[in-house]
């Protein structure tokens, strides 16, 4: 069963995104003094009493300009507004009853959407009652006074709000999926969730920075739930002014922590440049699953050697990501776009799995066996006594031996490499702890050898 959506509309900078904070219980949506911030229509989960539904922040409506984003914020305000049980006019309290808000009204009185009027910057109570009477000429009913800030009446609007919702009825505990799409500016990203919905949810354009704030979608497919998260470009950190594009870049960072897996979206015309290698490296440090989807395929040159040839640029600036799975598409035509979720699942289900303990001794004491441990000078040999699995998401395995420090960096990778290779976690990165564990006898002594895993 689907949330109803409760649509935020208003002009711009009348406070809508710290509305939205405010209902969500978060702080998801970008606030800045700066008109235009929010320009795609981002949703996020809520409640109230009983009730739960999904917000949703729409770009300020101008309707008398259609200079760079205007059209396109319109357009995802009205695609809002038409899948509404409900919406919200935020208004300016401060300001007074402007043109643009008497035309807002004008507009939404013609929808057949039920409409509630919310008096926003009214901090004072006696304030808020004598900013809140100008707004009975916007002919929308009752304006109800409150502050998004501090929250002070923002109960009162939410109780006339929850009438206009239906009921809400015992949900399934349907899995859901969380997948963000990061990337530099202008490799496809938003271009690529039009692609999975089917439909322009966010706005595209060759201007690099067109998406600002992370948008989140939900796609089901069978009984699967995935949350497609689109988020904004991320360019050197040397190029980056403190504004809105600081803001951006940290809440599509802040996407890659909270997503389960990560499509790491490349420009197959510029190929993998140093900033990619960097956005693959924090999805590594931050434990996510990983899909590298390479876009634009279609505007690639091919013969019968081009997959081959790329896929070699990949193995030597991607060398350090092997396990991620690869998937070659064009959002522009939708070609191999239903394929990456396939992919995703693989990466997810190897993101959360579990390994028991005598399957991975099993693959050290064929890996010791193979090649043992390194021996100092004095003849003293590193010892793996045992290995289990200690957490998952990403897969975290300890190695309780002698002293870490007689594994040098090849054999440690060498036994990684044969976790991988028995094991597999495609798609995840893998976790190796190496832990030191006191033994009763010292290291001289033929009896520890014995107890270890080894040859």
């Amino acid at each position: 069963m689907a949330l109803p959506i409760v649509a935020i509309i208003g002009r711009p900078n009348v406070g809508k995104s710290t509305f939205v904070n405010r209902l969500a219980g978060g702080k998801d949506a970008i606030v800045h003094d700066e008109p235009g911030v929010t320009r795609d229509r981002t949703y996020k989960p809520a409640f109230w009493c009983d009730r739960e539904f999904q917000v949703v922040d729409t770009g300020g409506i101008v309707f008398d300009d259609d200079t760079e984003f205007l059209p396109y914020i319109r357009e995802q305000a009205f695609t809002a507004l038409q899948e509404a049980s409900v919406a919200i006019l935020v208004v300016d309290g401060q300001q007074g009853a402007t043109a643009a808000d008497l035309e807002l009204a004008e507009w939404l009185r013609r929808q057949s959407v039920p409409i509630l009027v919310a008096v926003n910057k009214c901090e004072s109570p006696e304030q808020g009652l004598s900013f809140a009477g100008e707004f009975w000429s916007l002919g929308l009913g009752e304006p109800f006074p409150l502050s998004s800030i501090h929250g002070s009446g923002v109960g009162d609007l939410l109780d006339a709000m929850i009438t206009h919702l239906p009921e809400t009825s015992e949900l399934p505990d349907i899995e859901e999926v969380k997948v963000a799409i990061v990337g530099r500016p202008n490799v496809g990203k938003s271009s690529l969730l039009n692609a999975f919905v089917g439909e322009t949810r966010a706005i595209v354009s060759p201007i690099s920075g067109t998406t600002r704030d992370t948008i989140d979608m939900l796609v089901e497919r069978g009984e699967t739930r995935y949350r497609l998260i689109d988020t904004a470009g991320i360019r050197k950190k040397k190029h980056i002014d403190y504004g809105t594009e600081f803001f951006s870049i940290n809440r599509a960072f802040k996407a890659i922590r909270r997503a389960d897996v990560v499509l790491m979206t490349i420009d197959a015309v510029d190929g993998i440049t140093e900033q990619d290698q960097k956005l693959m490296g924090r999805i590594i440090d931050d434990g996510r699953g990983c899909v590298v989807v390479v876009n634009k395929w279609d505007a690639i040159e091919k013969d019968t050697y081009t997959i081959n040839e790329y896929n070699r640029k990949l193995d030597d600036k991607f060398y350090y990501v092997g396990w991620a799975p690869r998937i070659y598409v064009s959002a522009l035509t939708g070609q191999r776009v239903p394929k990456i979720l396939d992919s995703v699942n693989l990466a997810y289900s190897e993101h959360k799995r579990r390994v028991t303990t005598s399957v991975i001794n099993e693959v050290i004491e064929d890996a010791v066996m193979w090649k043992s441990p390194p021996t100092s000078r004095q003849g003293r040999q590193g010892k793996i006594y045992y290995g289990t699995q200690v957490s998952t998401e990403p897969p975290t395995i300890a190695l309780f031996v002698n002293d870490p420090k007689r594994f040098s960096d090849n054999y440690r990778r060498y036994i990684e490499r044969q976790f991988r290779e028995q094991l597999g976690f495609t798609g995840t990165p893998l976790r190796v702890l190496w832990r030191g564990k006191k033994s009763r006898e010292t290291d001289r002594d033929t009896p520890s050898v014995n107890r270890a895993v080894r040859a």
